[in-house]
Order: C-alpha cells, then sequence, then structure tokens
C-alpha cells in the first residue's frame, strides 16, 4: 500500500521505542495514520507500526477511532485480518499499534502490474476477503474503506499468498459511536468503492455498503478498471448515484452471463436489492471459484449462522434421497433395487439353495419312474398301475373280440356272428399268447395292455353260464 504524501512519519529509522521497537523504513501512508517497518529488539523478528498522522491528531474523535480500529482488529480473529500484536503511545501522545509484519503487495499493485485476472483467481481473492469481513459484520463492524490497496498479498513460505484485509480506519462500529472521521475526504472513503448510500450519508450504512465495495472490487480484478472512472470527485459521485454500472459483460464477453448478473446485483444502487449479506454474495460467487473455496465459503456460513450448506443446489447423490422417494420398509416392496446389503449378501446363498432343493426333487422323481419302469412287466396284472395310465386301456378291449370274429366251423344257419364272437374270447389260452405276444413285440408297450386285463376281470363270470347254455344247446 504505497501512497504519496507530503506529511512525515512521526518517527525516523532508528529510533526504538518504548525500549522494544526500533524503526528501520517507512512502508506506506494513507489518508489517516503512516505504517512503518521495526523490528523486535528481544525476539529479533519483525513487526509493522502503524501511527497518525499529526494533521489528524487535533480531532478527538479521530483518536477514539484509532483506538476503537485497534479493538476491532484484535477481536477480529480470523486469518485474513491483519494481527494487532500491542498498542502504546509516543511521548508525545501520539498513539500507535503493533501489527504482524507483512511480506508481499496489496490488489492494486498486483493490477497495475499484471492487469486483469482470470476468474477463478479473482473470485478466490474475493472470497478470502470476505471471510475477514463476515466476522467484522458479526461483531457489528462496518470497513466502509474497502478496495484493492487494502486488501494485501501476503507471501508465506511454502505455501499460496494469503489475502490480509487491512485499515479499519473508517470502520463503523454498532456502538452507535460517531466521529468527526466522515467531515473531511481523507477519511470519507475511496469514492471509486464508496456505495451511493454512504456519498449520501456516511454515518447511516449498514454492511450492505461493504457488499458494494466488494462488488466493485471484483469488477476491477475482472477487467484491469472499476466500473466508475472520471478525473473528479463529482464526476464519480454523479456516476455512482445516478447511473447503473457498465454490464461487465461490455468489458468482458469471454466472462459467463451468469457472474455478470451475479456483479451487477451487487452493485445494485438500493441497497434492498442488492445481496443481504456476505454469506449471499459467496455463494453466488462459489460456482465460479475454485474447489477450495468451498472453505471459506462454510467459515462464512459458521459466522453469520446461516447453513454451510447451500439450500439451493442438491448435495451429492449419496447424501441425501430425491423428493419423494420411499425409504424403510416400503422401500423394499416398492423398489426391490433398495433392498439393503444383507438382503443382497443372502440373495446368492438362497439361490444356491432353491436349486440344490429343485435337482433332489428331480432325482426323486427320476428314480420313481425309473422303478416303476423296472417294475412293470413283473406286475402287470396288478390294478395299480391301471389308475396311473386309463386313458389306453380300452384300446385293447375292442380288438380283442374283432380278432377271434371267425369260429373253426361254424353252422351255415345257425352260427350267428356275436355268438362266435363271445365263444372264442372264452378260450383263456389265446388271450395268454395275444398278450405274450404282445410283451415280446413290443416291450415299451407292455403298459398298455396291462389295464385292460383288469377292467374285464369281473365279465367272464357273468358269461359264463351263457356260454355252457349255448353250447349244449349246440350238441342238441
Amino acid at each position: 500500500m504505497s501512497f504519496a504524501s507530503p506529511q512525515p512519519a512521526p518517527v525516523k529509522p532508528g529510533d526504538v521505542l518504548d525500549g522494544k521497537y526500533r524503526v528501520e523504513r517507512v512502508l506506506g501512508v494513507g489518508g489517516m495514520g503512516v505504517v512503518v517497518a521495526a523490528t523486535h529488539v528481544q525476539l529479533e523478528t519483525r513487526v509493522a507500526l502503524k501511527f497518525l498522522l499529526p494533521e489528524v491528531l487535533g480531532h478527538p474523535q479521530v483518536v477514539q477511532r484509532f483506538a476503537r480500529e485497534a479493538r476491532a482488529a484484535v477481536q477480529i480473529q480470523s486469518e485474513h485480518v491483519a494481527r494487532v500484536i500491542d498498542v502504546s503511545t509516543l511521548p508525545t501522545g501520539s498513539p500507535y499499534m503493533v501489527m504482524e509484519y507483512l511480506e508481499g503487495g496489496d490488489l492494486s499493485q498486483a493490477l497495475a502490474k499484471n492487469g486483469a485476472m482470470p476468474v477463478g483467481q479473482s473470485v478466490n481473492y474475493l472470497l478470502q476477503a470476505c471471510e475477514a469481513i463476515a466476522e467484522a459484520h458479526a461483531l457489528g463492524i462496518v470497513h466502509r474503506d474497502l478496495k484493492p490497496a487494502n486488501l494485501f498479498l501476503a507471501r508465506r513460505a511454502g505455501r499460496d499468498p494469503i489475502v490480509k484485509v487491512l485499515d479499519f480506519g473508517i470502520s463503523k462500529s454498532g456502538d452507535g459511536a460517531t466521529s468527526g472521521l466522515t467531515q473531511t475526504s481523507n477519511v470519507m472513503g475511496s469514492p471509486q468503492y464508496m456505495s451511493p448510500e454512504q456519498m449520501m450519508s456516511a454515518k447511516n450504512v449498514d454492511a450492505r455498503a461493504d457488499i458494494w465495495a466488494l462488488g466493485v472490487i471484483v469488477y476491477e480484478l475482472l477487467t484491469g478498471a472499476p466500473p466508475f472512472v472520471a478525473e473528479s470527485m463529482p464526476e464519480i459521485v454523479f456516476m455512482v448515484t445516478q447511473r447503473d454500472a457498465p454490464p461487465l459483460s461490455e468489458k468482458r464477453p469471454d466472462l459467463p452471463p451468469a457472474l455478470s448478473r451475479v456483479i451487477a446485483r451487487a452493485l445494485a444502487r438500493e441497497p434492498a436489492q442488492r445481496y443481504a449479506n456476505v454469506l449471499e454474495l459467496a455463494r453466488a460467487l462459489a460456482p465460479f471459484a475454485p474447489p477450495r473455496s468451498e472453505i471459506s465459503i462454510e467459515r462464512i456460513a459458521r459466522l453469520l449462522g446461516g447453513p454451510e450448506k447451500h439450500p439451493e443446489p442438491e448435495p451429492p447423490v449419496a447424501e441425501r434421497p430425491p423428493a419423494g422417494t420411499i425409504t424403510g420398509a416400503a422401500a423394499d416392496v416398492a423398489d426391490p433395487s433398495a433392498l439393503d446389503a444383507p438382503r443382497r449378501r443372502r440373495a446368492p446363498a438362497l439361490i444356491v439353495a432353491g436349486i440344490a432343493v429343485a435337482g433332489v426333487i428331480a432325482w426323486v422323481a427320476l428314480r420313481g419312474r425309473h422303478a416303476s419302469e423296472t417294475l412293470h412287466p413283473v406286475e402287470a396284472t396288478a390294478p395299480a398301475p391301471a389308475a396311473v395310465n386309463p386313458p389306453p386301456a380300452p384300446a385293447p378291449v375292442a380288438p380283442t373280440p374283432t380278432a377271434t370274429v371267425v369260429p373253426p366251423a361254424p353252422p351255415p344257419a345257425a352260427a350267428p356272428p356275436p355268438s362266435a364272437s363271445e365263444d372264442k374270447p372264452a378260450k383263456p389260452t389265446a388271450a395268454s399268447r395275444t398278450h405274450a405276444s404282445a410283451k415280446h413285440s413290443k416291450p415299451h408297450a407292455a403298459p398298455a395292455p396291462t389295464p385292460a386285463a383288469p377292467a374285464k376281470a369281473p365279465e367272464p363270470p357273468v358269461q359264463e353260464p351263457a356260454k355252457r347254455k349255448l353250447n349244449m344247446e349246440l350238441k342238441d
């Protein structure tokens, strides 16, 4: 944060303050104070000393604000705020604070050197700054002077640079205290980064004034210049209060339209149309940030009391079932694919057991069938096989009388065909020869005639008297 100023520092190189801090050189001068590098003589570590400029020491409110800045910096524990180590006063009564020493440069110097930055890098830097601002807002502190020059990019050994928010000098506290800092252009802030309402009344601003400034910063990081540029302060004030910021797409057509809409909302002239807090802005920028920036959003959510996860985008599929999904026992009925792991592990065992049972049943059935075929010729006359296969039984019965229709020597007139047909079946030897020949000629067809014998077994006793009477009449 290098600024040109005609005002000299209240100390010079070589001075030792409080017997502990030896002044080395001036690091930078701002509208209200000056920062010098020093060394702690006992610990031999580098520190930074911040003093008020002589021209503002005559304002008691300025001195109070300086002390309040030190207290605010101590309260904010974020790693993205320069840490305050100690506070003291010079022999002249001028206060100063001892801060951690930072090596690197601010974002205004990086822009002057390299120009516009890539989207991921720009959003990453802004989200780091949002961490510090979220903690300040949680404590009721509004920075009111956010700009690239107050976002220091500190180098770290073996790690990526880290953003540190500097200069809470004109911050507004929630304790209701007021000061005369807003009466001069030196302390009211930087016009190009001030919100319209801050230009109208710097005392009546809230956290949304910092939202505006953060929108201007990311706009400048992406394009290389702030949205409002003019040669004089009145022109800047007119443009900020009366005109909308030029769309980001006009200067960077290659950027996503969604990113342009996010920045346009942050730069809405009406505070009610902006993001309500830093968390909303951070979540809107999340899709354009590198993956590691999710940590910043989670920290901001914890600081501002919001949920750590954005409520709109759906979480990963494995985390939460879709809306309307049937869960529990009903899921097993409605969706077989939703079976739990133990049931899936038991399925193969059940399948194997089922196959084994089916094999045993098939084996028993085959064994029974084989046994029946083997025993059938021996039990051909038994009535049990007839129940097994009743349909073929009537087939052999019909041919039996037709096979013996012609008698050996029938009389020409007195031998009717029915009597002759009834005479021949009465001989058991012919029937037995017929069955025997059928068994030998067709071994596999033996079960067919088998049921015929039991079916007609009761008939011979009924016909036997009639046959003997007929034979006697023929003899007579």
